[in-house]
C-alpha cells in the first residue's frame, strides 16, 4: 500500500515538475525580446533560485562535508550544463531540433542502465521511450527549418548528456544508493539541500560565461510584451525563478527518488508538450495538427513507460533526514525499476 502511494505521489510530482519546467520558455522569451541576452536570462534564473534557496543551503550545510562530489556534480550537470548547452545550441540550430536532441536523454538513460549498470531492460520500456521520441518529433515539428550545424548538434547532445546527469544524480540520493563506509545503509542526503547547493554551484559556474556585470539591468524595470499585452519584466523573472526553477527542481528531484530515473525522465518529456501549449495560449504561437497528435503520442509513451516499471508489493518508504521536513523516497520501488529494467528516462 505504501509503495503504491509513493508511486502515485512520485508520478504527481513528476507531472508538476514537467509543467513547471515547461513554463520557463514562455516567461523567458519576452525577457529576451525585451533586450536581455539569453545567457543573462539563464544566469538570472539560476542565481535568483540560488538566492531563494540560500536558507535551505545554510540549514543543510553539513552536506558540504558529507556529499561534496554529489553537490558539485548536480551544479555542473543538472543546473549549469543543461542550461548553458541548450542555449548555446539554439543559437546555431533550430529550437525544435535542439529540444528533440536534448530529449534523447530518456534513451541515453536507458543505455546507461543497460550498458553501464548492466541491467536488463524490458521491451515495454524501450517501446515507451520510442513513442515519446516520435511524439516529441511531432510536437517540435523537427522537419521545419532543419539545419545541420555540427557544433550545434554536439551542444544539443551535450545538453542531453547533462540531463542524464540530472536524473542519475537525483536517483543517487535514494536510500538504496546511499551506504556508509562499512556498506550499511544510511540516511540519504536531503533533496532540498542538494538542490540548494546545486543551484549555488551552478550560478558560480555560469558567472564567468554570462558576465552579468555587462547586463542591461534597466530591462527588469520595464515591461515585456506577451501576445500583444504588456507584462512587468520583474514579474516574468519571478515566474522563471520561483516556478520554473525552484518549484521545478524540488518536485523533479523528489519524483526521481519516488519513481526511478527512467520513469521520471519519460514523464519529463511532457515539458515539451506543456511549453507548446503555453506558447499557444500566452504567446499566440498556434498548434498545428501534427503537434496535437504528437502531444497525445508523448502522453502514450509516458503511460507505457510508467506501467512497465515493476511494482514492489512491500517496498518501504523512507523519510527525509531528521531535523527537516519528511520527504518520501521509495526505497524498494524506484531502484527496483533500475535494476530490472523499468521505464526509461
Amino acid at each position: 500500500m505504501q509503495a503504491s502511494q509513493g508511486r502515485s505521489a512520485g508520478l504527481g510530482l513528476a507531472l508538476a515538475s514537467a509543467f513547471a519546467f515547461g513554463g520557463s520558455g514562455v516567461a523567458a522569451k519576452p525577457l529576451i525580446e525585451a533586450g536581455l541576452d539569453p545567457l543573462h536570462v539563464v544566469w538570472l534564473r539560476v542565481a535568483g533560485a540560488a538566492l531563494v534557496m540560500s536558507p535551505a543551503a545554510w540549514r543543510h550545510r553539513n552536506l558540504l562535508r558529507e556529499q561534496p562530489a554529489l553537490l558539485a556534480g548536480f551544479g555542473l550537470f543538472a543546473v549549469a550544463g543543461v542550461q548553458a548547452c541548450y542555449f548555446a545550441a539554439i543559437s546555431r540550430i533550430p529550437v525544435g531540433v535542439a529540444l528533440l536532441v536534448e530529449y534523447l536523454a530518456p534513451a541515453l538513460v536507458l543505455g546507461w542502465v543497460r550498458f553501464v549498470r548492466r541491467r536488463p531492460v524490458t521491451r515495454a520500456a524501450a517501446f515507451g521511450v520510442l513513442l515519446a521520441a516520435v511524439g516529441l518529433a511531432c510536437v517540435v515539428e523537427v522537419w521545419s527549418g532543419m539545419r545541420f550545424d555540427p557544433l550545434g548538434l554536439v551542444l544539443a547532445l551535450a545538453a542531453a548528456c547533462c540531463q542524464v546527469g540530472y536524473f542519475v544524480l537525483s536517483d543517487h540520493g535514494s536510500p538504496d544508493n546511499v551506504r556508509n563506509g562499512g556498506g550499511a545503509r544510511r540516511e540519504p542526503p536531503h533533496p532540498v539541500g542538494v538542490i540548494a547547493y546545486g543551484l549555488l554551484f551552478g550560478a558560480l559556474l555560469l558567472t564567468p560565461a554570462a558576465r552579468p556585470w555587462g547586463m542591461d539591468w534597466s530591462v527588469l524595470g520595464s515591461s515585456a510584451r506577451m501576445n500583444g499585452h504588456e507584462a512587468p519584466a520583474w514579474l516574468l523573472l519571478a515566474w522563471v525563478v520561483l516556478l520554473a526553477t525552484v518549484l521545478a527542481y524540488l518536485t523533479g528531484v523528489v519524483s526521481v527518488r519516488l519513481l526511478s530515473p527512467q520513469v521520471a525522465g519519460v514523464v519529463a518529456c511532457l515539458e515539451a508538450v506543456v511549453a507548446t501549449v503555453l506558447a499557444w495560449v500566452l504567446l499566440g504561437e498556434r498548434l498545428s495538427g501534427p503537434q496535437l497528435i504528437g502531444g497525445l503520442v508523448v502522453l502514450a509513451g509516458a503511460c507505457v513507460a510508467q506501467s512497465s516499471a515493476p511494482r514492489s508489493p512491500s517496498g518501504p518508504v523512507a523519510s527525509g533526514p531528521a531535523g527537516g521536513p519528511g520527504v518520501p523516497a521509495a526505497a524498494g520501488e524506484g531502484l527496483d525499476s533500475v535494476r530490472t529494467g523499468g521505464a526509461p528516462a
